[in-house]
């Protein structure tokens, strides 16, 4: 079973260095194995799992998250996070680099897209730390890292995808992932923190003096965005509404808020519109191809063999782990995150499921991983985000992110020595 496998792998990496559509490519390949080593009838296969797959009424939250995401994005909730998290996090050792850490995990937990969330705050903190003398290396690596956040804190379109591909709580997944995300974010905050005692001079003494009624003033100026977020979770936790109605009260809650900052206008709100239809044509062409791609695997009983080869490995859970680690780190290097989740799914996921993981902790899992991904050269998506954001050299970014990496990596670690914290809203 080792032709089918090769030849797979050569059709799909061929599609994709041909510059191909990732939805074209997945369904390419898919026809192309099917037509050269099964005798089927294969459109009589494709158009059923086309519909199917992208007809579930799963998808209805993916369009409306992303709604809630654009129009939060064309409104002044970067300067008012920043604004209102300028006094808090002056509080601490590094100062107001944790005005990025804590901006871009509230931003998350409204945006679902790490690019998002990355550009958005960084274009509005990161000339004015520059400006106000801050170190640039810790200003672009408290972007970047944190900025990967989007794809973990709900609501994630990232963890959206993985559960409509694996059949999975996307209610589930949600509440899973606030908790690792808050505790990535403690993370990077606890690292910028320490490398700010280490060597002082990287962050300058600020010359403003905040008291009391400044930081609760501040407090107030993201008491939306925390309402906002504690609807869309407390909803969902307390089981008073699904994912959906959620999505829904989202969309509400971002009109509100826009509405209330003057920020919403008609063409605001078209091209927030037009951005959704777009987003989301791409992601169910992408959703559909996958799934036609794990059924074509299926017949060719790819699962099957590859579950053979490495079934010594799976024997020991915690070794499986550690390679798919390495896997996705080295994958991350040559292809972003929808990307790696859709093509390799459909062989990863029954390895990972007869290895005795859960479903819902191997979904937290992936999304850590794909995280990485954005932050991996040569083709990490945030690091061009901040290149575009700053002019800095590729390499630059990558020396000051680094860090964020290692801290990514060993919250892996931690997760697999102790599911429970990836499991805690299950």
């Amino acid at each position: 079973m080792t032709a089918p496998i090769i030849l797979v792998i050569l059709i799909l990496f061929s599609l994709l260095a041909s510059g191909t559509w990732i939805f074209i490519a997945l369904i390419g390949t898919g026809v192309l194995s099917l037509e050269l080593l099964r005798d089927l009838p294969v459109e009589r296969l494709l158009a059923p799992n086309l519909l199917s797959s992208t007809s579930t009424s799963s998808l209805l939250v993916l369009p409306l998250f992303i709604l809630m995401a654009e129009i939060l994005f064309r409104s002044k909730l970067s300067q008012l996070l920043f604004e209102g998290l300028t006094p808090f996090a002056s509080l601490f050792p590094g100062r107001l680099l944790h005005a990025n850490v804590m901006g871009c995990t509230l931003f998350a937990a409204t945006c679902g897209s790490s690019a998002a969330t990355t550009l958005t705050v960084g274009r509005v903190t990161y000339n004015e730390l520059l400006d106000r003398g801050y170190d640039k290396g810790l200003a672009m690596g408290s972007l970047a890292g944190p900025g990967t956040l989007g794809l973990l804190i709900p609501p994630s379109t990232v963890l959206i995808v993985y559960g409509v591909l694996s059949d999975t709580s996307i209610l589930q997944l949600f509440l899973s992932g606030f908790v690792p995300g808050l505790i990535l974010a403690t993370l990077f905050s606890g690292y910028v923190a320490l490398a700010a005692k280490l060597r002082p001079e990287r962050v300058p003494e600020e010359a403003t003096r905040y008291r009391l009624n400044d930081i609760g003033g501040g407090l107030l100026k993201v008491s939306p965005v925390v309402g906002l977020v504690f609807v869309i979770m407390g909803s969902m936790y307390l089981g008073v509404a699904t994912p959906t109605e959620t999505a829904t009260f989202g969309v509400l809650g971002a009109i509100v808020i826009s509405a209330a900052q003057k920020s919403l206008s008609w063409q605001a709100l078209t091209e927030a519109l037009k951005a959704t239809a777009m987003t989301s044509s791409m992601l169910g062409l992408i959703i559909g191809a996958a799934v036609f791609l794990s059924t074509a695997f299926g017949f060719l009983g790819i699962p099957q063999s590859v579950a053979q080869y490495l079934g010594p490995i799976a024997q020991s859970p915690f070794l499986l782990i550690i390679v798919l680690l390495l896997f996705y780190i080295l994958l991350g290097c040559f292809l972003e995150g929808i990307s790696m989740l859709v093509m390799t799914l459909p062989v990863v996921l029954p390895l990972v499921l007869a290895a005795g993981f859960d479903p819902v902790w191997f979904g937290i899992f992936l999304v850590i991983v794909i995280e990485m991904a954005q932050i991996t050269p040569p083709l990490g998506f945030n690091l061009f985000v901040l290149q575009n954001l700053t002019g800095e050299k590729l390499g630059r970014i990558v020396k000051s992110v680094f860090p964020f990496f290692l801290i990514m990596c060993g919250f892996v670690v931690l997760i697999t020595i102790f599911p429970q914290i990836a499991m805690f809203g299950v």
